[in-house]
């Protein structure tokens, strides 16, 4: 019987994974698009420290 219990696990848990890696994405993301660059643009030559 615990032969088949850990069966019955192991097989359980590898279908949920499976499900899981190639179900759709349930990601919830907003979509803002594209956002502008906001910062300092880096020079080779001037460095703060």
């Amino acid at each position: 019987m615990v032969i088949n219990k850990a069966l019955k696990a192991i097989t359980q848990y590898l279908t949920e994974a499976f499900a899981r890696i190639f179900a759709p994405n349930d990601d919830e993301y907003p979509n803002i698009g594209v956002q502008p660059f906001e910062g300092e643009i880096y020079s080779p030559g001037s460095s703060n420290s």
